[in-house]
């Protein structure tokens, strides 16, 4: 038997998770057998166990969508040079990641960085993948661009702040308070603003001199996505990200054809599907980035296994800055 929270329910994580002893997993064909090393927290996963993820799980099941790991098991048809490998990556749902051991596909295991600790590895998967596509993929991002980060603080905006920087575009951040703000100062963005006390829009088209941002990332919509629209300049690209922050917007589409800008919007899961060469890819040029001090996942917290379902409460409430990574 092996460790794993598992929801019973569906609800709020402190609610409806426990931590229990489970059967050991074992690896089916093209699948590795991997040892937690460290669960990265995702919003996801809150709303895995509250029942609102675009992927629906009957409890009992394990959230933990993004981890680093070491492979301990092989499947049938698995090249065995992986065996002893340190790997990122997404588990095969429904066990999670909050767990001891879990299972992953080998096709979609990725070497972890040797730059980076298990904790910071374990957060390089999605969050950077993410920006990765969203302004190089979607946005088609060029050196001395000016980028709109909404969530600048929190795990995928933390990620696009270092990423648009790294691309050489001037970035401008959004947080919801003071300590989120020089968070986002310590990631290198040019201009922050705090949204709880400025006017993010007229911030904006100040340091701008009026001509707007060409990038606006948006993991949050709702009035981000809202005062996106009013600061986007000529040509500019909108992508949109997420709803974290509860409200789908709808865009008025004739103010996108009168300011001529684009509406984008990214599903990163789907390339996984369709185009599983580009997320190698990606992984590829963000390992050198890693490598490079380019980017370095900003991990907030370090907590235990029996902590983890502290970690998902105040995830799910917005408290949270970068990853908090769970460690076993």
């Amino acid at each position: 038997m092996v460790y794993a929270w598992q929801a019973t329910a569906l609800g709020e994580p402190d609610q409806v998770l426990a931590l229990t002893d489970i059967p050991a997993p074992e690896p089916g064909p093209g699948q590795l057998l991997v040892r937690v090393r460290a669960t990265a927290l995702n919003f996801p996963d809150v709303l895995l166990c509250r029942g609102q993820y675009q992927i629906r799980l009957e409890p009992p099941f394990t959230p933990g969508v993004e981890l680093c790991g070491e492979v301990v098991g092989l499947g049938a048809g698995v090249d065995e040079r992986l065996l002893g490998t340190r790997v990122v990556g997404n588990p095969v749902l429904p066990l999670g990641a909050l767990a001891e051991y879990t299972l992953m596909t080998a096709a979609e295991a990725y070497p972890a960085p040797e730059s980076l600790d298990d904790a910071e590895a374990s957060a390089l998967h999605i969050a950077y993948q993410t920006g990765w596509f969203a302004l190089h993929r979607r946005a088609r991002l060029q050196e001395g661009e000016t980028v709109l980060v909404h969530a600048a603080a929190g795990g995928v905006g933390s990620a696009a702040v270092q990423l648009a920087k790294a691309a050489g575009a001037r970035v401008i951040g959004v947080v919801g308070g003071g300590a989120k703000a020089e968070i986002a100062r310590g990631l290198g963005a040019d201009l922050v603003i705090d949204r709880k006390s400025e006017d993010f829009i007229a911030a904006v088209k100040k340091y701008t001199e009026g001509r707007g941002v060409d990038v606006a990332f948006d993991p949050v919509g709702g009035d981000a996505y809202t005062g996106s629209a009013k600061c986007i300049g000529f040509e500019g690209r909108i992508v949109v990200v997420g709803f974290a922050g509860g409200h789908i917007p709808a865009p008025a589409l004739n103010h996108a054809l009168v300011k001529n800008y684009s509406i984008l919007g990214l599903h990163w899961g789907l390339y996984k599907q369709k185009d599983p060469g580009a997320v190698w890819a990606a992984h590829e040029a963000l390992v050198a980035l890693a490598d490079s001090g380019g980017i370095k996942p900003l991990v907030s917290e370090r907590v235990p296994v029996k902590q983890a379902v502290d970690g998902l409460t105040a995830l799910g409430r917005g408290e949270t800055t970068g990853r908090v990574v769970v460690l076993p």
